[in-house]
């Protein structure tokens, strides 16, 4: 009886080696995904969040005028205190723009007349705003963010809205309007130093006749130039304001935070800045076809 049920006993099933191996890729496959989507999520609610504050900038600097006291210190720490750094950029911008222009145009006959064009459209239209407000972007954004950080950190916008002042009216409109005023102010300084590099680089160093190269710089260069490039750096300007105001209203984590704040400010503001200009430059180029068609 034993040897029959012994026979009749059904053998045991033993895992099959790939089962293991094929729940650990689920296993992992699932935590992708989740940590996917927790990354998505939190992109979203950071960029809806983002919105709600420009929104909220926008309402406080129509619906009540910021008092002078908050206004014009501001004015002198984002733009008086911005001349040195800008000033020396756009100048040293202009140079090796020269230098590096000139090294290319002298391959080709005759393209040595074009040398200030060159220059001071590639300074006007581009460079002098976009590296402007990057230069801006690491010493302004990064400043506000951090300032604004310790506030947050410290307490002190509770304060203010137990004595019944709203934090984005009091501290954030009037840095937005101090960087969307100033920064093209500045962007102008940082290409009139630029212009002026590149005429002292072509002209002095380089050999070019002057009254050649201010001759079709003229010619090229018109209005629409210096419009197109001051645009983009108001725009650039209220970036900067936006995204490192709402660093320093977010953070946390005591000094830790506001070092990370003033990190991210300067980083996320440096890349938006890239991409508003590319956006900018298809919309300005195709407004520019609409309004001067060619043939």
């Amino acid at each position: 009886m034993s040897e029959v049920s012994q026979i009749t006993k059904p053998p045991a099933v033993t895992a099959l080696p790939d089962q293991g191996r094929r729940s650990e890729l689920s296993g992992q496959a699932a935590g992708f995904w989740a940590e996917l989507g927790q990354s998505v999520k939190a992109f979203v609610v950071l960029w809806g969040d983002a919105a709600e504050f420009t929104w909220r900038t926008l309402r406080w600097m129509v619906a009540r005028r910021p008092c002078r006291g908050t206004i014009l210190p501001n004015f002198h720490q984002i733009g008086v205190r911005s001349v040195p750094v800008i000033g020396t950029t756009g100048l040293f911008i202009g140079m090796v723009l020269a230098v590096q222009t000139y090294a290319e145009f002298t391959r080709f006959p005759g393209m040595k007349s074009w040398l200030g064009a060159a220059i001071n459209a590639s300074v006007i239209r581009e460079l002098g705003p976009v590296l402007a407000a990057t230069m801006l972007a690491g010493r302004v954004g990064s400043a506000l963010a951090a300032e604004l950080a310790a506030m947050r950190i410290t307490e002190q916008m509770d304060a203010l809205w137990c004595l019944g002042v709203n934090p984005v009216h009091y501290l954030v409109v009037p840095r937005f309007l101090a960087c969307v005023m100033l920064i093209p102010l500045l962007t102008v300084l940082a290409d009139f130093m630029g212009v002026l590099g590149g005429a002292l680089i072509s002209t002095q160093f380089f050999g070019i006749e002057s009254f050649e190269y201010w001759r079709v710089s003229q010619e090229k260069i018109g209005l629409w130039d210096i419009f197109c490039g001051l645009t983009k750096s108001a725009v650039f300007g209220a970036a900067i304001a936006i995204i490192s105001c709402h660093r320093g209203f977010t953070s946390s984590g005591g000094a830790e935070g506001v070092g990370r704040a003033a990190t991210d400010a300067f980083v996320v503001s440096f890349v938006a800045i890239l991409i508003l200009d590319f956006l900018l430059g298809l919309f300005f180029n195709g407004l520019s076809a609409m309004i001067w068609p060619r043939g």
